[in-house]
């Protein structure tokens, strides 16, 4: 793989081009096995200076091209010797041309911000972070098939939140044939905050991925205790390759479930701008798998009756009327326990294969401690702070439920 930034100075935008070598595919896989189809060899990145450290703009490129490189990578300019190191102990690819001193890490940490509840709930625990907002800007020459994506609502909602604001435009998810428009990898949603890492002094970026995606599987990937989740784990081959360009991955909501950062974003200042539904624009559109899901969690949370308009004959209902396992589903085991007439809902069917109870998924309402341990020291006693005053930490009889997820 050859990869080649162009932009100048002072411009508002960098252009990210790539050239697969022989050995390279267009049908790849993302780091949870996913596999994803390239489309384009071109994309854009808005709002990014031009001077960047060059670790930052390889990161940024590898963010984007990982799933199709096979061997090796050739960046357009030198990087250091310890990034090279991390990307040949991640995935094995040689890397070059080493030559640059390593980029120092800074002292801020940002919120790589969504606007969705975990995100939110990650924003409310550092108050005085800034907010870097990823939004998706049409292709010059990929077709948008997903036009019902309402990227300009979730940036206004993020420029009404009061908070500290760069906002990045990117076309990059247009990089992707297959399954549809997204990231090639997870972490390209942070390709923009890389390169703005510099000029914002980032020494760490907080993403909004909590208990289920750290810790128990996540949607995508096996449902059991993941302590060396690779994608998230601060040890884990994105983490180590992170920190060597100086930014450091943080979770401060990696140790609570979908419920807890239900209620700190619904209990937040934020709460009025919290949008976890890509398709409504004065308002959740209630009808898409997402709006469901999280439905059930907000329900669940307020104890109150279900209040959704699908069925189970919808699209969104038919995988929760299959056998378990299910993506977060022990978000579904905690919303069974504590919907009241969850029995004449849609999720019915789901009652037949669990025996939840409140006692059961009480564990959900805590923080599993080895979460905050790997935030680095700088902004560990903040989070530890937080958590103590508002959620509390598992008994070692609910840490052990966490370390025994389907095992």
């Amino acid at each position: 793989m050859r990869v080649t930034w162009s932009g100048t100075t002072g411009a508002t935008g960098m252009e990210l081009s790539f050239r697969l070598d022989p050995e390279d595919e267009i049908t790849g896989k993302a780091s949870d096995d996913y596999p994803v189809k390239l489309a384009t060899n071109s994309c854009s990145i808005g709002g990014t200076p031009a001077d960047a450290h060059p670790d930052l703009f390889a990161l940024a490129a590898w963010t984007i091209v990982a799933p199709w490189t096979r061997k090796q990578i050739t960046f357009d300019r030198a990087i250091s010797p310890g990034l090279a190191q991390a990307l040949h102990d991640g995935w094995g690819i040689e890397a070059g041309p080493v030559g640059a001193e390593p980029r120092p890490a800074g002292s801020t940490l940002a919120i790589s911000y969504s606007g969705g509840a975990d995100s939110v709930a990650a924003a409310t625990m550092y108050a005085e972070a800034p907010f870097v907002h990823f939004r998706r800007v049409a292709h010059p020459r990929i077709p948008n098939r997903w036009t019902h994506y309402r990227s300009d609502v979730l940036a206004e909602l993020a420029a009404q939140t009061g908070r500290e604001l760069a906002m990045v435009t990117s076309d990059l998810e247009f990089t992707l044939a297959e399954p549809r428009p997204g990231y090639p990898e997870h972490h390209a949603v942070a390709a923009g905050a890389l390169l703005l890492a510099d000029r914002l002094n980032l020494g760490a970026l907080g993403f909004g991925y909590e208990l289920g995606s750290r810790w128990l599987g996540g949607d995508r990937y096996l449902g059991h205790f993941t302590p060396d989740n690779r994608m998230w784990a601060a040890h884990g081959a994105w983490g180590r390759l992170f920190a060597a360009v100086g930014v450091h991955i943080v979770l401060p909501v990696g140790g609570v479930s979908e419920a807890v950062t239900m209620r700190l974003a619904l209990e937040s200042g934020l709460k009025d701008q919290v949008r976890w539904c890509l398709r409504g624009t004065d308002g959740p559109c209630r009808v898409c798998g997402k709006c469901l899901y999280k439905e059930l969690i907000q329900a669940a949370v307020e104890r109150r009756p279900l209040d959704t308009p699908l069925t189970a004959k919808s699209k969104p209902a038919q995988k929760w009327l299959e056998r378990p396992p299910y993506g977060g589903q022990e978000m579904v085991e905690y919303g069974l326990a504590r919907i009241p007439d969850i029995e004449h809902t849609l999720f019915a069917k789901a009652l037949d294969y669990f025996d939840a109870t409140e006692e059961s998924t009480s564990w959900l309402d805590h923080c599993y401690p080895p979460a905050i341990d790997e935030i680095p020291p700088r902004w560990r006693d903040q989070a530890n702070a937080f958590i103590t005053a508002n959620v509390g930490y598992m008994t070692p009889d609910e840490i052990r439920r966490v370390e025994t997820w389907g095992l």
